[in-house]
């Protein structure tokens, strides 16, 4: 399209205009002579400062953006697409069908809590915005799931001879009129769906590392081996660290619910509704049936990760689910579902004691900030984090040892047991970031470090220019470089 308003440069540029200098919002903008990819398209979360960036007009307006191409459903990865739909964005969202199924549910939910947040905020006057509006509303988000281009899967062997590399989808894609750029997806068994996206365009290659998962997933089959490009755009979330050695008994959290259930009190566990919910599910289902841990009730309240766990258990997405998994979580019998909002209240006072899984994992919206709400002032009750908490989160508060949170225009104290759980982060750590690169069948020229805090991204970047003979940077928002 050499007729938009902005000027194409005839060599392939990437633009960083998400996931630079924090690690939320990716979004990364291909530009070429004859079309435009956006790969990722993610909200903004944490901090003020960045997620004032989900309302600013988009860099390039969005009418003028070919394709997006999905590595995978989490909220900042996929959840600034209905805005991107709403400025006039009408081409296709392609993705794997795993992340295309996922993504639907989390849009509509994210659509729905932005209506209802703003709604919360005209009816108790504490926004500065009269009325205040949601980013974007339901009919955006059918709009955007409208445009999502599942891709079929491919099975082929690994050559590293680990199991068939089962989710790989493989597509040419026409990117503006006459030729465009060839997209890839490849499992990198972070959540269901999750891929590395490489991208082919005017003699370029761009290999986007997208979240990868740890080789122990409990629940998914390991990441497949990354293909070859001259560029790499790498995640850095831990790129400052080793996880801890992986506690398979679930010792800390074993310890913390027995601590709960003997005072009587009610364990509240923040949960990603996809893919962690499944997670803790599966540690709890194994403690139960170790007896490491009372037989309670457990709750999991939230309409989206009781949709995700309809999608995990989805025989089409069997290929990518780890054969016993799934099994052993139907042993779990104390398992309830909350569906309704009278079925969620009614768990701010259980009367007996129990343990709520609720999302959002960094408590930054969902049913289990109203859980937070009124079980955080009880010091009988607990709260366990089961995975990374962004600056800026309620969550990374809980976990910094705040003595009051805001919730809703309240400040409520914490009086509660606030617990961290470091072995149920499904992302690679920095030996694994480096050990993905250097599954690579010949090292990149260049290898850009995103998705991380500013000090984890720098940590990495050190790494690699000491493992790798290849250029290093951590980008800057909007900065431009060259993929020729």
């Amino acid at each position: 399209m050499d007729d938009h308003p902005q000027a194409r440069t005839r060599a392939p540029a990437l633009t960083f205009y998400g996931a630079a200098g924090t690690v939320t919002g990716s979004k990364f903008l291909i530009d070429g002579a004859r079309g435009r990819l956006l790969v990722d398209c993610g909200l903004y979360q944490g901090e003020k400062r960045w997620r004032q960036r989900n309302w600013e007009d988009f860099p390039v307006p969005p009418d003028t953006i070919d394709a997006v191409a999905l590595t995978h459903a989490h909220l900042d990865h996929c959840g600034y697409l209905p805005a991107l739909v709403r400025g006039g964005f009408t081409g296709p969202a392609l993705t794997t069908a795993g992340t295309a199924a996922l993504a639907a549910v989390i849009l509509r939910d994210s659509a729905h809590l932005q209506e209802e947040e703003a709604e919360g905020a005209r009816r108790g006057g504490w926004s500065r915005h009269d009325p205040p509006l949601p980013l974007y509303d339901v009919a955006d988000a059918e709009r955007a799931i409208a445009a999502l281009q599942p891709l079929p899967p491919v099975r082929t062997d690994d050559s590293a001879g680990r199991a068939p590399a089962a989710g790989l989808a493989n597509q040419s894609v026409c990117v503006g009129p006459g030729a465009g750029a060839e997209v890839t997806f490849v499992r990198a068994g972070h959540i269901l769906g999750s891929s590395s996206v490489l991208v082919e365009v005017g003699g370029g290659s761009v290999l986007f590392s997208g979240d990868l998962g740890r080789p122990d997933h409990p629940v998914l089959l390991p990441r497949a081996r990354p293909p070859a490009a001259r560029t790499v755009v790498i995640e850095s979330t831990y790129g400052d660290r080793a996880h801890p050695e992986v506690d398979l008994e679930h010792h800390v959290m074993a310890d913390a619910i027995r601590r709960t259930i003997g005072r009587g009190g009610t364990v509240v566990i923040p949960a990603f509704a996809v893919d962690r919910t499944e997670i803790v599910l599966l540690a709890l289902a194994d403690l139960v049936e170790r007896h490491a841990i009372p037989d309670v009730p457990v709750w999991v309240d939230s309409p989206m990760a009781l949709a995700a766990l309809d999608i995990y258990r989805d025989p089409a997405h069997a290929a990518e689910v780890r054969p016993d998994a799934l099994e052993r979580l139907r042993r779990l019998h104390g398992l309830r579902t909350a569906h309704t909002a009278e079925e969620s209240i009614r768990l701010n006072t259980p009367g007996t004691p129990c343990i709520i899984v609720s999302a959002s994992g960094m408590a930054t919206g969902g049913r289990v900030i109203h859980h937070l709400r009124h079980l955080l002032p009880q010091s009988r009750n607990s709260v366990l984090l089961t995975g990374y908490q962004a600056v800026g989160t309620r969550g990374r508060d809980l976990q910094e040892g705040v003595r009051e949170v805001k919730i809703t225009g309240h400040y409520v104290p914490v009086r509660a047991e606030i617990v961290t759980l470091d072995d149920f982060s499904v992302h690679a750590d920095s030996g694994e970031l480096l050990a993905w690169l250097g599954e690579l069948p010949e090292t990149p020229e260049t290898v850009h470090v995103v998705h991380g805090e500013p000090a984890a991204a720098q940590a990495l970047a050190d790494g690699i220019r000491r493992e790798f003979d290849c250029a290093v940077s951590v980008p800057r928002y909007g900065e431009r470089v060259l993929l020729d």
